[in-house]
């Protein structure tokens, strides 16, 4: 048996079908992937994410640590509670983790994900020597992300008290009521919330908002969700192997200032020369599109007339009601390539991600 969220007994009181994720027992889904799915993108759904891991930074050099840290720069935050999306790069320019960071008052909250937990710990807490800082884990922290068209009014219906907070949060912002964080940030390509709230207080939480007919979704609609809206999964899109500029991250790199020499700067560097000398061995991420039949999923081989490539995440679209993936290909793909499926090579179109977003096809 994994770790338990404090929502388990909830997941276990409607049905979900519990699977291990990242050492979690987590629901995949509640009886129907595709209702889920759909109640997102046309109502609100609710996803317990309190597996990801809360850490805040504080300190005198907090800022100068985390611009060190990470690809995307921390003093780009101006706003109290804005947040950006970035990578934790390794000395070869592979990305660690990917995570969000909220500039606080004179603190920051990072979150996480769960699978690579230790390793991110243990990467932060050894580049942190000769900064004045702490790194403190929020455990004790549950985590429900409120995700659809109708997300924010139902979290401000059972929260009045954070109604007016709630109304005035702008997107990719995240502010304190209390003991609870109200973040308007998400993984599925619609508005909404993620909420951080003690763990005592959660499955009154969850209750509340089902009752105010906001649907659980799990792990599986959570993927088909983040897959429309072209987000990419650590361990699938991308891992330490594969650089930003290789998994569509090239816009959370901030460049400048030029002084600012974050870890894994100088291969990415290297890197970015080397596709421009030489661009026929370079690869990029794209969006495939399948035309003839059958679902696209990862690790199949993509044919390009500029080289091979692969699916790194794969589904069928429940919105679009066709299979689509994510892929990295030679960087001079063009508008139309192959995938093997089951040994038969079909059609498919490439498109610039996302895929969906707020309900509609973007392509």
């Amino acid at each position: 048996m994994g770790k338990q969220t404090a929502l388990y007994n909830k997941h276990i009181e409607a049905g979900g079908k519990m699977v291990d994720f990242g050492g979690w027992d987590m629901p995949i889904h509640y009886g129907s992937q595709i209702q889920e799915h759909h109640a997102v993108r046309q109502q609100a759904g609710m996803f317990d994410v309190s597996h990801m891991t809360i850490v805040d930074v504080r300190g005198v050099d907090a800022t100068a640590y985390l611009q060190k840290l990470l690809a995307n720069d921390v003093a780009r935050l101006q706003q109290t509670g804005k947040a950006l999306y970035t990578a934790m790069l390794n000395h070869n320019g592979g990305v660690i983790d990917d995570l969000i960071v909220y500039r606080m008052d004179g603190w920051y909250r990072t979150v996480v994900n769960c699978a690579t937990r230790e390793k991110d710990l243990e990467w932060m807490s050894a580049q942190s020597k000769g900064f004045d800082i702490s790194l403190t884990e929020r455990p004790e922290l549950a985590m429900i992300a409120v995700q659809g068209p109708q997300a924010i009014a139902s979290v401000q219906q059972v929260k009045p008290e954070a109604a007016e907070l709630i109304g005035q949060l702008q997107v990719f912002q995240g502010l304190p009521k209390t003991d609870w964080f109200f973040a308007r940030t998400g993984y599925t390509g619609e508005d909404g919330l993620e909420i951080m709230l003690p763990e005592e207080e959660a499955a009154a939480f969850w209750q509340q908002l089902l009752d105010a007919g906001v649907t659980p979704a799990g792990l599986g609609a959570r993927d088909t969700l983040r897959l429309e809206a072209g987000m990419n999964l650590y361990g699938n899109d991308m891992d330490e192997n594969v650089s930003p500029l290789q998994a569509g991250m090239g816009w959370t790199i901030a460049w400048e200032p030029e002084q600012r020499r974050f870890i894994g700067r100088d291969a990415l560097e290297e890197e970015k020369a080397a596709r421009s000398a030489s661009p026929d061995n370079a690869m990029k991420q794209v969006g495939l599109v399948l035309t003839g039949r059958g679902v696209m999923r990862a690790h199949q081989t993509v044919l390009t007339a500029a080289g091979e490539g692969e699916i790194t995440s794969g589904t069928f679209s429940p919105t679009l009601e066709n299979s689509i993936a994510i892929a990295r290909v030679p960087l001079a793909t063009g508008d139309q390539c192959e995938v093997e499926i089951r040994g038969k090579q079909v059609a498919a179109q490439v498109v610039k991600l996302p895929f969906v977003r707020h309900g509609k096809k973007q392509f």
